[in-house]
């Protein structure tokens, strides 16, 4: 199944970035490789179940492509990919991301994911979605938020 999104992986575990066009996707993404996450795939993602859960890949003709708003469309970026989805991120302006969110879920193909809301543009994005990776892999535990589960 192909989506609008865009896609990253930091040590082999990706993230779904959901939004509209011009949500802020593909600059969160450019600010994410500086800070040495890997593409996975930009302005189109390819979802696939398998074995370890639904995975995301580029399609064949934007493989390694990101487009720079303002710049132009860069191509031969290193790309990790397949990759498995851990965590999506939904891309808001910041009036719409609660303080103290409660759990949401995100699901494709049987296969259902943790949710968080980011506005992308905020300056710290980057560090918020790392260490969304890092709670949603349960390497990062939460006395209150979107992490918990039910009866916590």
């Amino acid at each position: 199944m192909r989506i609008h999104a865009s896609s990253v992986a930091r040590d082999g575990d990706a993230v779904l970035l959901l939004g509209p066009p011009g949500s802020g996707k593909s600059d969160l993404v450019l600010r994410l490789i500086r800070d040495g996450w890997r593409l996975v795939a930009d302005d189109q993602v390819d979802l696939r179940a398998g074995e370890a859960g639904l995975c995301a890949s580029p399609p064949d003709a934007l493989r390694g492509m990101l487009e720079v708003r303002g710049l132009g469309l860069f191509r031969d970026l290193a790309v990790a990919a397949p990759a498995p989805l851990r965590l999506v991120a939904r891309l808001v302006p910041r009036a719409e991301i609660p303080r103290l969110p409660a759990p949401e879920r995100w699901a494709d193909a049987g296969v259902a994911l943790p949710v968080i809301r980011l506005d992308p543009f905020e300056a710290s994005a980057t560090a918020k979605l790392a260490l969304a990776l890092e709670a949603a892999l349960g390497r990062a535990p939460q006395v209150a938020g979107a992490f918990l589960q039910a009866g916590a």
